[in-house]
């Protein structure tokens, strides 16, 4: 292994994760049922929760304290996002990896993965597929190796923007790739792309340097945390975190989250556009180190409902690792995101059908329903399923975004702008039984809507999508 390249750090960088604070924050006792109410109270007044509200909850193992924290996350999730539900691809470009992380099969040690980066026209043949079934949001991931720099992600990044076939595009790209320098982030910028999402994968120190040895770029922990510094610094005002749930005590990486989001939000203004939470799957060629973590269904469900309560406006996403039994009951809890139709090998939206190739796989995924399927069961639960990408296209991002977010604004427009989506798809890509659950779902909102000019101008623009070749109206 080569000796590693010096590792720029954001101005004033900081390791602002303190470990004994937060094992503090998490021992007994467990707090009363009058203080949970009134931290409860305090989220559904849109109020982010602090570290210590936000351990409290994460204390409270009593089963009816825990259905409130339930009951309450409903709640906030219906009257922030009301029932859309955002979807997205992932789309993975390349598994070459420098590093050597001991939960991943792209781990550069593991010889029983089969290694691959797709050429420009290999990646627009994914992209063909992937709009065939009527997606128009794409996260692109990438093993961290010198050959995806930035010039790489930016070149993927315009040809899928720039791959195009019948009435489907591709409107939103979003990033999951290794930790930059601000000039290579400037780069990524300029290529069009929401969100930049990076991983922390463990919050916990003494855990993270043992997942990933030290000789590799990512065993450099500081560096890593403050990856998204830089990205704000260089512009890239959306950014996602997540953490791998399974590595260590869920409760300290729920407040791992916390405490990055809140150091975002200090530093910046604005916090994480997205928070993530995939739970530790199999892998090939992967031999689970301490299976102490795992994480059970019912403290999944837990800390999907406390990350809704602490950071209200943040976007949660719930991912195909998932079975989708448990996909279906997370997501009453505060999901805003999910994935559908999923493929995570390379190459895998042409070549792999419906069969999982674990040799080719980062891990094994949970649900691998198509995007139809998914479309169907959203609509008959009474979700507007979205694939709406107009307030990146506009300029509300970022601290701009929480502008009009934070008032409820965007009620006004998501809601409007979702159901034009949802009928592109309903029309363009459905099979008969959902496009006529997903009209029947369409027709009950908009009777829902008062009797003003904006309703008549979502009327004529769903009549528009039906019988024109017009598309993407958005408010």
């Amino acid at each position: 292994m080569p000796a590693l390249p010096r590792l720029e750090l954001s101005r004033n960088a900081v390791d602002f994760v303190d470990d004994a604070y937060l094992e503090q924050l998490l021992r007994p006792p467990a707090p009363d049922a009058e203080r949970i109410r009134d931290i409860v109270d305090k989220s559904l007044s849109k109020q982010a929760l602090s570290l210590e509200e936000t351990a409290e909850l994460l204390r409270a193992d009593d089963p009816k304290l825990v259905k409130d924290i339930f009951a309450a996350a409903r709640q906030l999730k219906r009257e922030l996002y009301g029932i859309r539900i955002v979807l997205f691809a992932p789309l993975y470009i390349g598994n070459d990896c420098v590093n050597d992380c001991k939960y991943c099969a792209f781990r550069r040690s593991n010889a029983e993965a089969v290694r691959r980066t797709l050429g420009s026209t290999e990646l627009r043949e994914q992209v063909v597929a992937l709009e065939n079934k009527g997606h128009k949001r794409l996260i692109l991931v990438f093993g961290e190796h010198p050959a995806y720099d930035a010039t790489f992600i930016a070149d993927c990044v315009r040809n899928v923007y720039n791959t195009k076939v019948g009435r489907g595009e591709i409107r939103r790209v979003n990033i999951n790739a290794a930790p930059m320098d601000v000039e290579s982030y400037k780069i990524v910028k300029d290529a069009g792309i929401g969100t930049y999402q990076i991983f922390m994968e463990t919050y916990h120190h003494e855990t993270y340097g043992r997942m990933h040895p030290r000789n590799t770029r990512k065993g450099n922990y500081l560096y890593r945390l403050d990856g998204l510094d830089r990205a704000m610094q260089a512009g890239c005002d959306d950014v996602g975190i997540g953490a791998l749930f399974g590595l260590y005590d869920w409760r300290f990486e729920v407040l791992g989250l916390v405490r990055h989001a809140l150091h975002l939000q200090e530093r910046f203004n604005v916090g994480p556009h997205t928070i993530s939470f995939p739970r530790l799957r199999p892998a090939c060629g992967i031999v689970p180190e301490n299976e102490t973590w795992q994480v059970t269904d019912n403290d999944f469900k837990r800390l999907v409902a406390i990350l809704r309560l602490a950071v209200p406006y943040t976007g949660l996403i719930l991912t195909a690792r998932e079975p989708a039994e448990l996909r279906r009951e997370v997501m009453e809890f505060g999901v805003s995101q999910i994935d559908a139709g999923s493929r995570i090998e390379i190459g895998g939206y042409t070549e792999t059908a419906d069969a999982q190739v674990m040799e080719r796989e980062q891990f094994s995924l949970g649900d691998i329903r198509s995007l139809d399927e998914v479309m169907h069961e959203l609509v008959q639960d009474g979700y507007i399923p979205s694939f709406c990408t107009a307030c990146y296209r506009l300029g509300r991002t970022g601290e701009h975004f929480m502008e009009f977010a934070i008032p409820g604004f965007i009620k006004r427009y998501c809601t409007p702008n979702a159901l034009t989506t949802l009928m592109e798809y309903l029309v363009d890509y459905a099979s008969p039984e959902t496009r006529a659950a997903g009209e029947r779902q369409v027709q009950s909102e908009i009777d829902k809507l008062p009797d003003d000019e904006r309703k008549q101008k979502l009327i004529e623009r769903l009549e528009q999508i039906k019988t024109s070749d017009k598309r993407d109206l958005y408010f």
